[in-house]
């Protein structure tokens, strides 16, 4: 059967799309993604509504990559449950916006490789236009590939470029420019290769345990569950230990009570008993507002030394962009426990930690923005609590662990990753997984904390050469089609 053109176009878009969202977790298909690109950045720039065909292929791509997102909806289905499709369809057609306007700019600019650079630069804004949601990114492909390393000194949105702009200089099918756009697609695999190899843990040092109680979303707030998941909580931190443990650190939210009169901070630092406790924990501050905070407890009494409050909230699930509206329609935050909407935080903020130095809280959602981890000053080593039961048990918290892979590989330190349902994990400083608990499993990881390296070209420059290349690469192809207009009105003349 031969399907009508103005099929055939849109079901090619959609399939390039769906295509190059197969390099996210938990596919890691790269190969299967750079052929997608390749695909659709040809077919946008030959399109003759090249927006329409770059909304096609970006919405098919992000309804692939984020169809976990309906996940949240369905911990209360019979409440929620009617949102899910609405959300998917709002957050892929509403993100393939900004490939959208890619197309049409990049496409009357230049070709392919038009559209590859207008495509870079629609996800830097991305990342950064309203808060930014940088998740299932064009470089977070190479993540699953031995390129990963290389972040460090490209980031996230150089690895991206590498990829756009080499598969839009091939598609010139100029020999030289096509040389190019080889190499320029090969840079990141050869930039892995740069600099020592990530070096093991001292023998003397820190030993970090991760707990991983396993509450799932639906059951963790139930009055009839939640000692359950507080006792897994104590019996992973008292568990037998070969070394000392210099620190415990328990996922976000897990303080079963508020923190301003919870009765469980003894007996966890009893069960700690080596050193102390970093435990996800809610509490209201001084102005009434509700917070969600990474707290340190020290001493047999449970003094609280340290409260780091999470500054990037979730959209939808913590606070609500539009709250008048959703409000009139009976809607609220997914994930508010408590009365009011959670306030953010002030921003990073280092915890120094006994015996081990400073650390950078990262609760949740945080670890997906590189700039943050810029702010801070220099950590030891990253700590990051989540909760990811909200997420499901698919490529949700499989894409999540492997943007905490990517923040090591930028940064050069280490990541340690204490999750409620998984997957727990200790990173080296090149993204590298030392040990993983898994989704769903009950338990604790032991872990002496790997070494930082020396603070990466990423952590000193960010996004800066990203964006100068994505400029100049635009500025050319505007000056080179204005030269064209001019030239062939000189002709006509």
């Amino acid at each position: 059967m031969i399907l009508p053109r103005w099929l055939t176009g849109p079901l090619l878009w959609a399939l390039a799309g769906a295509a190059a969202a197969l390099g996210q977790a938990p596919w890691g298909l790269w190969p299967v993604a750079l052929a997608g690109y390749g695909l659709g950045l040809v077919l946008i720039a030959r399109a003759r509504v090249p927006g329409l065909a770059g909304w096609i292929f970006g919405a098919a791509h992000f309804a692939v990559a984020l169809h976990w997102i309906v996940e949240p909806f369905f911990v209360d289905a019979a409440a929620t449950g009617w949102l899910a499709p609405i959300a998917l369809g709002a957050i892929s057609l509403g993100l393939g916006l900004f490939w959208a306007m890619a197309g049409a700019v990049g496409a009357r600019l230049g070709g392919a490789l038009g559209v590859a650079a207008a495509l870079g630069a629609a996800e830097l804004a991305r990342a950064y236009v309203l808060t930014g949601f940088p998740w299932a990114m064009p470089g977070h492909v190479l993540i699953a590939s031995p390129a990963l390393p290389s972040a460090g000194i490209l980031g996230a949105h150089g690895l991206g470029l590498c990829l756009l702009l080499g598969i839009g200089l091939i598609a010139t099918w100029r020999p030289a420019l096509s040389a190019f756009g080889v190499a320029l697609l090969s840079a990141p695999f050869a930039l892995a290769t740069i600099g020592p190899p990530t070096a093991e843990a001292a023998p003397d040092a820190p030993v970090i345990r991760l707990v991983q109680p396993n509450a799932p979303q639906a059951q963790k707030w139930d009055p009839d569950f939640i000692g359950i998941f507080f006792r897994r909580g104590l019996e992973a931190t008292a568990a037998p230990k070969v070394a000392p443990v210099a620190l415990t650190v328990w996922p976000e939210t897990s303080l079963p009570q508020l923190l301003s009169y919870s009765e469980d901070i003894r007996p966890i630092l009893s069960n700690a008993a080596d050193g102390p406790v970093l435990i996800g924990a809610q509490r209201y501050d001084d102005d009434g507002a509700p917070r969600n905070a990474a707290v340190l407890l020290t001493g047999s009494e449970g003094e609280i030394a340290h409260v780091y409050d999470k500054h990037r909230l979730v959209p939808f699930g913590e606070y609500l962009p539009l709250p008048q509206v959703a409000e009139a329609l009976g809607i609220g935050p997914l994930a508010a426990q408590l009365a009011g909407r959670y306030a953010p935080g002030p921003g990073p903020d280092l915890i120094e930690i006994p015996g081990l130095g400073p650390v950078l809280p990262l609760i949740c959602y945080e670890a997906i923005f590189p700039q943050d981890i810029r702010a801070a000053d220099r950590p030891r080593a990253i700590l990051h609590l989540t909760n990811d039961a909200w997420f499901g048990q698919g490529a949700g918290p499989r894409q999540h662990l492997a943007l905490a892979r990517l923040r090591a590989a930028e940064s050069g330190l280490p990541v340690l990753r204490a999750a409620n349902t998984g997957i727990s994990a200790v990173i080296d400083a090149r993204g590298g997984l030392i040990a993983t608990l898994g989704l769903n499993e009950v338990g604790h990881l032991d872990a002496l904390l790997p070494p930082a390296a020396a603070p990466t070209p990423y952590v000193r420059i960010g996004d800066w050469p990203a964006l100068a290349l994505i400029l100049t690469v635009l500025a050319t192809l505007a000056i080179r089609k204005r030269a064209r207009a001019v030239d062939a009105g000189n002709v006509r003349a």
